[in-house]
């Protein structure tokens, strides 16, 4: 029987590889040994990215709220609260919105909240 040898598919992995590097510099691009390094740790960097992504948002969005609810009278956790008592649920995501481009809505809901509270 005859050898097979590996060469083809050790190129094919090889070229996924660099594939996967390109656009990096120097010789992270170009030899197979430490684009591979470079590459693994890019993907768990990207992993852990998408789930820091949702912590930075959810920041943003309290943030703008806080920021919101102060020109209202109100503390965040106040006028979260004053929600909660109110039975009206929107997330943070929609309150932020609101809070950016809906100013009257949101003083609405301020007043509402306030209302609870007291």
């Amino acid at each position: 029987m005859a050898r097979i040898k590996g060469g083809l598919n050790a190129k094919k992995k090889h070229n996924r590889v660099l594939k996967l590097a390109k656009g990096y510099r120097g010789a992270r691009s170009k030899q197979y040994r430490i684009a591979k390094q470079s590459v693994m740790r890019a993907l768990a960097s990207s992993y852990a990215g998408r789930k820091e992504k949702k912590r930075q948002f959810r920041q943003l969005w309290i943030a703008r709220i806080n920021a919101a609810a102060r020109l209202n009278g109100l503390s965040y956790s106040r006028f979260m609260y004053g929600l909660k008592l109110a039975e009206v649920d929107i997330n943070r995501k929609m309150l932020s919105e609101m809070a950016v481009n809906d100013a009257e809505g949101f003083t609405a809901l301020a007043e509402l909240a306030k209302s609870k509270i007291a």
